[in-house]
C-alpha cells in the first residue's frame, strides 16, 4: 500500500477519534484516520449507557461535579472535572445539531436516566439502550465530503519520534506488512484495555495498543491500576471475550442485585444501595460470590413486566433471550467484567502529552476527570469534548511533514511474544489482577509475565500478545506499588484507603520494564 502523508494522523475510530478528525479537518488540516479493524469496531459503538450532562431543572453543575469527585475517590483533577460538567450540555447540543437523536419524553425534552453514583437524572440515552451506536453513526456520517482518509485493518505498532523529540508518525501493520506513515501530528485514540480479561464488555481490539506504544516511546502512563469493572456483565459459562452488558440504567429503573441464594447484596453496604458507584457494587458482588462459592450473582428485574422491558431496554431484552434467559420472568445471571480503564497516557483536556506533536484522547488517555473510579456515563461526554479540542489544537509543531527518509524511530526496549501467549496473559489477569488483589499475587503476575516465550516474528497475534503483556505488567506494577484500597483498585492485604497515597501513579519504561516514577516526597493532592 502507498505510504500516506498527512498533517494529522488519528489512530482509532471511536467517539474521541472521530471528533478529533472532524475538528482537525474543519481547521483546514489534511487528516487520516487509522483503525485496527473496521471503523465501527470500537467501544463507542457498543455502549448501552448514555451521556451525562446537566439538563434537568433539579440538577446543577455543582451536583454533577460533586458526584464525579465522590466517585473518583480523591484522585480527580477538580478543574478538569469542572471543565467537563460546564461544557457537557453545549457539547451534546452540538451533537444533536449534527443529527444525533436522543430519547425524549412527552414534553419533547430528553428522557433523563438515573445511573450509579448520580444524585440526579442527567444521563441522555438513544434508542433506549443503543446510545453509543447513535453517537458513532452520527459522527461517522459527518466524514463524507471532508476529504478525511480512512485506513481500515491498519494497526499501530510504534510511534516514530524524530531527532528533536517530536512525534513524526507511526509504524503500522497492514496486510501482514510493516508500513511507515509519516504525519505532522499523531493522536492516539486507541481505546482501553478490557480485552486483557476473559470477562469483559469490551471488543477484542481493546488490548492496549496505544498505551504499549506510548510506553515504548518514553511517555508517562498514569494510574493504570484503576480498571473499572462493570457490575452487570451477562454471565455465560465458559465465555471468553466480550459478553453482553446489562446497562446500569436497568438498576436505575429499580432492578436489584441478589446472591445465588436470593439475598440482597447491596443492603447496608452503601446509602445508594444498588446504585452505588461501580467500584463499590463490583466489590460487594465479588464478596457475595466468594461467600456463596459461586461464579455469578443475579440481577432481578422481574418486577418490570414485559411492557417496560420492551419500551426501555429492547436490545438488552433481545440479548438475554438470545442466550436463553427471559428477564421478564427470571433473574439475570451477571458477573463483574472489565469495562473502562480510568488510567492511560497522561494528557490534558486538549489531548496534549509530554511529547510535542503527540496527543492522546478518550479511554487511551488519563486526564484526571475519572480519578480512581469513573462516574457512569461521563466517558462518552469526555471523549466528545477532548476529541474536538485535540482536533482544534493539532497544529503541526515543527514544519512540513517529513518524508520517510527523514524520520528515525525512537530507540525502544521490546521483545515480541508468540501469539499464543495472549490466553496466558488473560489467565494471569483473571487470577491476580482482578477486583481483589494481593501483593503475593501481583508479584507472581509480574514474574510470570516476564517469563513468557519470546519470538522473532511479527504478525497480528504476536503484536497483540506483546502489547497485552506489557500493559498487564504496567497494571501489576502500579497495583503492587499502591498499598491501599481506593476506587477501582482493591488490595485485600491493604483494605483501607491511605491518605498518603492520594497521588497519581506515574510509570515509564526503564530498561525495558514499567517502573513507578512517583516518589513519596513528590506526593501531592490532586
Amino acid at each position: 500500500m502507498p505510504e500516506p502523508q498527512c498533517d494529522v494522523l488519528v489512530v482509532g475510530s471511536g467517539a474521541a477519534g472521530l471528533s478529533c478528525a472532524l475538528a482537525a479537518a474543519k481547521a483546514g488540516h489534511s487528516v487520516t484516520i487509522m483503525t485496527r479493524e473496521d471503523i465501527n469496531d470500537s467501544s463507542t459503538d457498543l455502549a448501552q449507557g448514555g451521556l451525562a450532562a446537566v439538563w434537568g431543572k433539579d440538577d446543577s453543575f455543582s451536583l454533577h461535579l460533586d458526584d464525579t469527585l465522590a466517585a473518583g475517590a480523591g484522585l480527580c483533577h477538580r478543574s478538569n472535572v469542572d471543565d467537563l460538567v460546564h461544557h457537557a450540555p453545549q457539547t451534546l447540543r452540538h451533537l444533536m445539531d449534527l443529527g444525533a437523536h436522543f430519547d425524549t419524553g412527552a414534553d419533547g425534552e430528553p428522557d433523563l436516566h438515573l445511573e450509579g453514583g448520580h444524585h440526579a437524572r442527567r444521563v441522555l440515552h438513544a434508542e433506549c439502550d443503543r446510545s453509543g451506536h447513535e453517537v458513532h453513526q452520527c459522527l461517522s456520517a459527518q466524514l463524507e465530503g471532508t476529504g478525511i482518509t480512512v485506513l481500515t485493518n491498519t494497526r499501530l505498532i510504534d510511534l516514530i519520534i524524530g531527532p528533536s523529540g517530536t512525534a513524526r508518525g507511526v509504524t503500522a501493520l497492514s496486510g501482514g506488512t510493516t508500513v511507515t506513515i509519516p504525519a505532522g501530528c499523531v493522536v492516539l485514540a486507541t481505546g482501553g484495555v478490557g480485552a486483557l480479561w476473559s470477562a469483559t464488555s469490551n471488543p477484542s481490539v481493546c488490548t492496549g495498543d496505544g498505551m504499549a506504544a506510548a510506553l515504548r516511546a518514553g511517555l508517562t502512563i498514569r494510574d493504570p491500576e484503576f480498571m473499572q469493572f462493570h457490575p452487570t456483565v451477562l454471565f455465560l459459562p465458559g465465555q471468553q471475550g466480550r459478553s453482553p452488558l446489562i446497562s446500569e440504567a436497568v438498576r436505575g429503573e429499580g432492578a436489584v442485585l441478589l446472591d445465588v441464594n436470593g439475598r440482597r447484596i447491596m443492603t447496608g453496604v452503601h446509602p445508594l444501595q444498588d446504585l452505588a458507584p461501580r467500584d463499590v457494587v463490583s466489590a460487594a458482588e465479588y464478596q457475595a460470590m466468594i461467600a456463596t462459592e459461586s461464579d455469578h450473582v443475579l440481577l432481578d428485574a422481574t418486577g418490570f413486566g414485559e411492557n417496560t422491558w420492551q419500551r426501555r431496554f429492547p436490545t438488552i431484552l433481545a440479548s438475554c433471550r438470545e442466550h436463553g434467559i427471559d428477564p421478564c420472568t427470571q433473574p439475570i445471571p451477571v458477573t463483574p467484567g472489565a469495562h473502562y480503564h480510568c488510567g492511560g497516557i497522561a494528557a490534558g483536556m486538549d489531548g496534549r502529552t509530554s511529547v510535542p506533536g503527540l496527543l492522546a484522547v478518550g479511554e487511551a488517555a488519563c486526564t484526571g476527570v475519572h480519578g480512581a473510579n469513573r462516574l457512569a456515563s461521563n466517558s462518552l461526554t469526555e471523549a466528545l469534548i477532548t476529541g474536538e479540542r485535540s482536533g482544534r489544537c493539532s497544529t503541526n509543531p515543527s514544519g512540513p511533514v517529513a518524508s520517510t527518509s527523514q524520520i528515525s524511530e525512537y530507540p525502544r526496549h521490546r521483545r515480541w511474544l508468540s501469539g499464543d501467549q495472549l490466553e496466558g496473559v488473560r489467565t494471569i489477569m483473571d487470577r491476580d489482577i482482578f477486583i481483589s488483589r494481593h501483593a503475593n499475587g501481583l508479584q507472581r503476575a509480574i514474574h510470570d509475565l516476564d517469563h513468557m516465550t519470546p519470538t522473532e516474528d511479527l504478525d497480528n497475534a504476536t503484536l497483540t500478545a506483546t502489547n497485552a503483556a506489557l500493559v498487564a505488567t504496567a497494571l501489576a506494577t502500579a497495583a503492587l506499588w499502591r498499598r491501599e484500597s481506593r476506587g477501582a483498585h482493591r488490595r485485600s492485604d491493604h483494605p483501607r484507603q491511605d491518605p498518603s497515597f492520594q497521588v497519581h501513579t506515574d510509570l515509564r519504561l526503564v530498561e525495558g520494564r514499567p517502573t513507578v516514577i512517583t516518589h513519596h516526597q513528590e506526593r501531592k493532592t490532586a
